[in-house]
């Protein structure tokens, strides 16, 4: 490299190479889990369409993308081929959690759907899901994402089956589920991926999830036993313990918390500035225990409640269990990434293995694109962002750190260049682009905090 490209190349955020790196990496993982050369082949040229610019990421668009003429071998790979998608699930957790592990990590529970045509699809049928915010005839699956500091990514997911399916076991075996399947709520699959999660050896301090799952008592039972603390939204009608006897949430934050308890506090950035509300914490019979009440400040009649526990020796501050109800949000995130990026919900498979195959090979395309966000992260944090609305422009923005789908335009880029150029030219070009996604990166930031002192001034 010249003295010029290695003045260039400074001036970026990332190395190049990291990319290429960290994708050798996962293939590294998947690996081992294939037989036979053909499908491993097929599964990384999977995983590289998935991280392509394609319109619909189907087996037909997955193999033209690869160069190849015929359908046939993507469609073997979900549909026939010998592999391990249970080991390739457990691959992409040690690799996500090997370079996001950090202190005060969340799993996060949450579902989504895809809406789906007919009766034949595995696990489809009326029922409502929050990509369509309503009921509609879709396939629905749990998924369990890992969050810290460092970044997020989907770790585990399955399907989620109504119960009607148990009782047609002609109709069950034709979807590939089998005679013998029974019916599994949403939060016994949650538990199950808990669980799974923690047999593996993953260092969780925190549990997240919607009221779907804080109203198990036996997920957070389980998570209380593990001596990991939760904050799992709950609804209006949620029965809290208190020394006088059950309570609903609503009554219990009438009577118990006077008007002087409310505190103003953020739980996070969002994408129009600092999520800001009104928090309180309300006593309930258990000292470990605690409903954590939030309320909207354009209406103050608009609540939401948290049903929360702190195992002894961590912190019980109002403002550490606020952040934790925050961080649910990445899990929403992981799920805009995975269907806008990799194509988590592109499959067109109707059965339950060649689903459950498009997703983990999904998941380990997202967790690429983590990670690399995460290391540029570390490595050039986000810009300090207005305390207030009176905040004083900073001398240097600085810049964004690097989001996901970037990442994939950048990926698809660098892939595209080293094989159709020489190598050297392929650099100068990578260079060249990375410059122009960090100057443009530089304006997102400046805009960005002119943008949340905006939001800040007029909470004011």
């Amino acid at each position: 490299m010249t003295h010029h490209e290695d003045q260039a190349a400074s001036a970026v955020s990332i190395d190049p190479s990291l990319f290429q790196e960290k994708f050798d990496e996962v293939e590294a993982e998947l690996a081992p889990l294939f037989a036979r050369r053909e499908p491993r082949a097929h599964a990384v040229a999977y995983v590289r369409g998935l991280l392509a610019d394609l319109p619909r990421k189907n087996c037909w668009t997955l193999a033209e993308h690869a160069g190849r003429t015929r359908a046939f071998g993507m469609q073997r790979l979900l549909y026939q081929a010998v592999w391990d998608e249970d080991g390739a699930r457990d691959a992409v957790r040690r690799f996500a959690v090997r370079h996001l592990t950090a202190p005060g990590a969340v799993l996060v529970f949450d579902e989504t759907g895809q809406e789906k045509k007919g009766t034949a699809t595995a696990g489809v049928g009326r029922q409502y899901t929050g990509t369509t915010g309503q009921v509609s005839n879709a396939v629905v699956a749990v998924y369990c994402t890992y969050a810290s500091a460092l970044g997020h990514c989907l770790i585990d997911g399955d399907l989620y089956v109504q119960e009607h399916w148990a009782k047609d076991p002609d109709r069950c075996e034709r979807a590939g589920l089998g005679q013998d399947f029974t019916f599994r709520t949403k939060t016994a699959i949650a538990l199950e991926q808990a669980r799974r999660t923690l047999a593996a050896g993953v260092a969780v301090d925190w549990a997240a999830g919607d009221e779907v799952y804080g109203r198990s008592s036996r997920l957070r039972g389980f998570f209380e036993e593990h001596a990991i603390g939760y904050v799992f939204a709950v609804g209006i009608n949620f029965q809290v313990s208190t020394g006088v006897g059950p309570m609903r949430a609503d009554l219990l934050t009438a009577r118990k918390i006077p008007k002087r308890a409310w505190n103003r506090l953020s739980c996070g950035q969002g994408a129009k500035g600092p999520r800001v509300y009104d928090w309180a914490l309300a006593a309930t019979a258990g000292p470990r225990h605690h409903l954590l009440v939030r309320r909207s400040l354009a209406d103050p009649t608009e609540l939401a409640f948290f049903y929360t526990y702190v195992p002894p020796g961590r912190s019980m501050a109002l403002a550490d269990l606020v952040k934790i109800a925050g961080i649910r949000r990445a899990v929403e995130e992981d799920f805009a990434n995975g269907k806008d990026a990799v194509g988590l919900d592109h499959t067109q498979a109707r059965r339950y293995r060649s689903w459950r195959r498009h997703v983990v090979l999904a998941m380990a395309a997202l967790a690429l694109l983590a990670v690399i966000a995460s290391l540029d992260r570390c490595a050039h944090p986000d810009p300090v962002l207005p305390a207030d609305g009176n905040a004083a422009p900073p001398e240097h923005f600085g810049q964004i750190a690097l989001t996901v789908t970037e990442a994939r335009r950048l990926f698809q880029l660098f892939t595209a260049l080293l094989r159709d150029l020489p190598t050297a030219v392929a650099t100068r070009r990578m260079i060249f682009h990375l410059q122009w996604s960090s100057w443009r990166r530089r304006h997102q930031a400046r805009s960005r905090w002119h943008h949340y002192k905006r939001h800040l001034a007029a909470l004011a």
